[in-house]
């Protein structure tokens, strides 16, 4: 009997398109809370988009930290929580629908994608900030879709992950290697497509496309892609989420010494990480479902 061929690129693409966690919304949310023309209406008429975003915007706006007599309008909450609150809501919201099943060949439990995107985020966003050559948001948000294509493969190609795994083990080589020896691409190359098809700006695409090898990429995508590889080296130091895709991986270490990012900056970041890590995810920090909205 022969074995089953792996959807094609097009196809996991097609696939992941019509599950129902669409990042569409950041980008759309990010640019009107930072665009001084934006009025909270405006900004209340985009939340309200999504009903779970809107619902946990309420609730935190109502909640102990911020409650200074109940308010029952998006609108209103929008002046009270605040542009990065609003968008720190947004994406937690919309990364605790990024379930995936249990995937034994990767080591993957439920919830572990989401936690391990969340920390890639949190840690880019402390690294722009600590670096200053960086918007923290535009990290942060990158942070957190920049391995979608991985979400959208534990959907479409789960069956060939003992495949995968086997051909990194024969051939001595990086899990991207792998799948790309297995399945004719790689989890980088579908995230550039989705992030494309979901029109995040150009910036996010080109970050996908040269993932994998950031020294090619064009001159104005370097910073992001420096801070995303420290990032992502952080996150998966830190431990929350991160299974043999993360760890079977390129470090790109002449990279990252290029653009600064010294063994001791990222020793000096690691704690700020945990802690905003540990406030922002509590219990679910090392297991469990993330589960807000």
């Amino acid at each position: 009997m022969n074995s089953p061929l792996p959807p094609t690129l097009s196809q996991v693409c097609a696939a992941a398109l019509r599950l129902p966690c669409s990042p569409s919304l950041l980008p759309r949310l990010a640019q009107a809370l930072q665009s001084d023309e934006s009025s909270a209406t405006e900004i209340e008429q985009l939340i309200s988009l999504d009903s779970s975003l809107a619902a946990a915007t309420l609730r935190l706006a109502n909640s102990a930290t911020f409650s200074r007599g109940t308010i029952d309008t998006v609108e209103a909450a929008v002046f009270r929580l605040g542009a990065k609150e609003i968008y720190r809501l947004a994406a937690l919201v919309l990364v605790s629908r990024w379930e995936t099943p249990s995937i034994a060949a990767l080591g993957w439990e439920p919830g572990d994608f989401c936690r391990k995107a969340l920390c890639t985020a949190i840690a880019a966003e402390v690294l722009a900030t600590t670096t200053e050559r960086l918007d923290p948001q535009l990290a942060y948000t990158a942070g957190l879709v920049c391995d979608l294509g991985k979400l959208a493969l534990s959907h479409s190609c789960g069956e060939f992950y003992g495949t995968i795994r086997a051909e990194r083990e024969r051939l001595h080589c990086t899990w991207e290697q792998a799948e790309h020896a297995v399945l004719g691409y790689h989890h980088a190359e579908v995230t550039s497509g989705l992030l494309r098809a979901w029109n995040f700006p150009a910036i996010f695409t080109a970050m996908a496309e040269f993932m994998t090898r950031p020294s090619e990429a064009p001159s104005d995508t370097m910073p992001l892609l420096s801070h995303l590889h420290a990032a992502k080296y952080l996150a998966t130091a830190m431990g929350p989420g991160a299974n043999d895709d993360s760890l079977l991986t390129n470090v790109h270490g002449a990279f990252l010494r290029e653009w600064g990012f010294t063994a001791e900056l990222l020793d000096a970041a690691m704690p700020t990480l945990l802690e905003r890590a540990a406030e922002r995810l509590g219990e679910n920090l090392t297991h469990g479902l993330i589960k807000v909205g």
